[in-house]
């Protein structure tokens, strides 16, 4: 009996002290003004001019998280900070207890806490359960197959090598690439160009807190390939051109919540240094402890933290190239986060032949927005390895970099235009921009179409359609309906999820104001009968 009794109180014992992780908010950030007065002090010129261009004003968000509130946090009984988002205004946090998290909440400067055990805690306030962690399988993970060839195909598919001819291959613009490592980068050949013409501007290693970023596993190397490598005759990745800064920001031996917040604290670093692109060859939906899964409730292009970081850098004018995911062959067929964003161009797969690769990710058909939004060749991608051979691989992991090197090539041709409008015009030139599913999206970007159609001021036709214009507004919208719609209603969401006007609509009156809204890019979701539209729209 006192066997049986010692074996309970060692059990109560593991579960009290069972670790948690949790996103901590802040109220406030008391030294704003300053920051925002003097904004070199918190943004490079090149990250200042990008905002410019767009009509993107500086705000709260722009401002770093107030330093003294993170060393109280750290300062707590049991808890040590892992990242921190200037974004969002908060900490990630991991606690010894579940009770020393909670009492981060008798801070004053604190407003909320969210823990990433979404089912155990913030439903339900239950205590701390230990549950058994197995190692998930991550999505960056790709099938190799050395096969000497060249790239023309993934090129020309998307009618890029009609950009490479008239020199628009990146020239100018700045990708950031979210990854796991990129080892070689530093002495592999197909790298040299990169390097012999200083476009490789730096990096950093989040998950070790260090400097040397040519480390970590392959993966980063293999994507980056695709858009920087070269090898005559063999390999010409889409954005030979452009420059790159490289942040590992993938764990290769766990899958945790934290990789999202260091994925956000990275792109917060690649806004600041003025970074155009980003691409993410990285996707979220399950991790080691099954309690932080994200649920399907979550997957709504709003809520996940990783996707929050992805709807905030398009606030800022950047644009986020994700991979959908290559779960189209297991139970969960979904895309993953940071993909299901509203505001990522998320690339699905497809083979040569320009058919669905069947491990490609699919999207919600719930959903009131498509994704993924394209698609580019994501089977027998041509690539280079760490040792600099050429091979080929599959993933999505391939078809995201290989568009995000042509959206690099293309806004070098549209200097001119926003994010918002650089992607609508990569949508409308798609195979099947016109019939949308949810294994393709609006389907093959056909980018030459995109600079004709950019250089042209070419608008859609969208009579049988919400349009909302003008976009970027000043302090009114107006919602034209389709013929067969009368009445309706629209919703207005921050970069943050935060559902901020709310109206109803009719055909005689449908001007709404936004006057009472900071300049910023929100998102809209129009609702009548059994029709709903989301869209991005822009205050100036």
């Amino acid at each position: 009996m006192k066997k049986y009794i010692l074996f309970s109180l060692l059990i109560i014992s593991f579960v009290s002290i069972a670790q948690e992780d949790a996103w901590v908010y802040f109220n406030g950030k008391p030294n704003a003004q300053t920051f925002l007065d003097n904004p070199l002090t918190m943004l490079t010129q090149r990250s200042l001019d990008r905002r410019t261009a767009q009509g993107i004003a500086l705000d709260m968000m722009d401002v770093p998280v107030h330093q003294s509130y993170i060393n109280q946090v750290e300062a707590a009984t049991g808890i040590t900070v892992l990242a921190k988002s200037k974004w969002m205004n908060c900490v990630h946090v991991r606690g010894n207890t579940l009770q020393n998290i909670q009492a981060l909440a008798n801070l004053a400067f604190v407003s909320s806490i969210d823990y990433a055990n979404v089912e155990g805690l913030n439903r339900s306030g239950a205590n701390s359960t230990q549950v058994e962690k197995r190692k998930v399988t991550k999505t960056m993970e790709t099938l190799v197959n050395f096969n000497y060839g060249n790239s023309a195909n993934q090129i020309q598919m998307l009618n890029g090598h009609l950009l490479h001819q008239q020199n628009f291959t990146g020239q100018g613009k700045i990708i950031a690439v979210m990854d796991g490592g990129f080892p070689g980068v530093d002495i592999a050949a197909p790298f040299a160009r990169l390097r012999d013409n200083n476009k490789i501007l730096g990096g950093y290693d989040y998950v070790n807190r260090d400097a040397n970023f040519y480390t970590g596993i392959s993966h980063g190397t293999l994507v980056l390939s695709t858009m920087g490598g070269y090898a005559d005759g063999q390999l010409v990745g889409t954005a030979p051109d452009a420059s790159y800064y490289l942040f590992i920001t993938e764990d290769g031996n766990n899958e945790e919540p934290l990789e999202e917040s260091l994925w956000v604290e990275a792109a917060e670093e690649a806004d600041r240094l003025g970074v155009d692109i980003f691409n993410t060859s990285l996707g979220y939906t399950e991790f080691d402890n099954p309690a932080y899964n994200h649920t399907y409730d979550e997957m709504n292009g709003i809520t996940n933290f990783s996707t929050r970081g992805v709807n905030a850098a398009f606030s800022r004018g950047i644009i986020s190239v994700n991979s959908a995911g290559n779960s189209g062959n297991s139970e969960w067929f979904y895309v993953s986060s940071p993909a299901d964003a509203i505001n990522a161009l998320t690339v699905g797969a497809v083979n040569a032949s320009g058919n669905i690769a069947s491990f490609s990710s699919r999207g919600f058909e719930t959903s009131s927005y498509i994704k993924p939004d394209v698609v580019a060749q994501g089977v027998a991608s041509v690539l280079s390895n760490t040792s600099g051979n050429i091979a080929t691989a599959n993933g999505t992991s391939f078809s995201s970099p290989i568009t995000a090197g042509m959206v690099a090539s293309l806004w070098q041709a549209l200097p001119a235009k926003t994010n918002a409008e650089l992607i609508q015009l990569i949508k409308e030139s798609s195979s099947q921009y016109t019939n949308p599913d949810y294994e393709k999206g609006y389907g093959i970007p056909n980018f030459n179409q995109a600079l004709i159609n950019g250089t042209l001021g070419f608008v859609s036709n969208e009579s049988k359609d919400f349009n909302v214009y003008p976009n970027p507004a000043n302090d009114f919208i107006t919602i034209q309906f389709p013929y067969s719609i009368e009445n309706a209603s629209i919703s207005v969401f921050n970069s943050l999820g935060q559902n901020v006007l709310e109206n109803k609509l009719s055909n005689e009156n449908s001007k709404i104001s936004l006057e009472e809204l900071e300049s910023g890019v929100y998102i809209y979701k129009i609702e009548a009968n059994n029709f709903s539209k989301t869209g991005k729209i822009s205050k100036k």
